[in-house]
């Protein structure tokens, strides 16, 4: 434990966080700029091909992500798909704002999967620190016992990552968004009607 505590420190306090600090910064300022210059269409049908676009793009991403991770299974595979799980998360809380109770329950399944995935990532970490060589946390000795549960955890923790990750993006991301579209369109364009049979609205 207290070598873990003093690796932990010792990269909080070095060069590379401050690099990285500064690279998110900058990641968060050109988005920001982007969204100043974002124009978005009046019309219900182009509306709805600009959320299905944005959509099928990070189901993409979200399915290469998935199949990387359930043919080669290495850290780097899963934490691509903990990312594409981000993306996706954050824009199903745009879309909530159109219809929030399909959203909701699409949008928990992704957030408890994030989570596994999270847990995942922190034993691909240990398990880089126990098999580093220049600088081990212990001798073989000491942590044989850990290096164990470590590797009985990531397998019970792929496993369920993959199954959940199956569920959310195996189908095709094109019939996905095209589904998307229809729903958006039906629901945009139904908005008019509502307004317009809405008590005092013709006065």
């Amino acid at each position: 434990r207290e070598t873990l505590v003093a690796r932990q420190h010792e990269l909080h306090g070095g060069v590379g966080l401050d690099a990285a600090i500064t690279a998110a910064i900058a990641a968060c300022e050109k988005g920001i700029s982007r969204i100043d210059m974002l124009a978005l269409p009046d019309q219900p049908e182009q509306a709805a091909d600009v959320l299905a676009e944005g959509a099928r793009i990070t189901l993409r991403r979200a399915r290469k992500a998935l199949d990387n991770a359930g043919s080669r299974g290495e850290a780097d595979d899963f934490h691509d798909l903990r990312k594409a799980a981000k993306t996706h998360g954050m824009h199903l809380s745009l879309l909530g704002r159109l219809w929030p109770m399909p959203i909701k329950a699409r949008r928990k399944a992704v957030d408890e999967l994030g989570e596994r995935l999270g847990e995942l990532h922190d034993v691909f970490v240990l398990r880089t620190l126990l098999d580093a060589d220049d600088r081990p946390l212990g001798s073989p000795q000491e942590t044989r016992l850990l290096t164990k549960l470590l590797k009985r955890s990531e397998k019970s923790l792929k496993k369920t990552c993959l199954a959940a990750a199956a569920g959310l993006f195996g189908d095709s991301p094109r019939r996905s968004t095209r589904k998307l579209a229809r729903k958006v369109r039906d629901d945009l364009a139904a908005a008019p009607r509502e307004d317009a049979s809405a008590p005092g609205a013709a006065g």
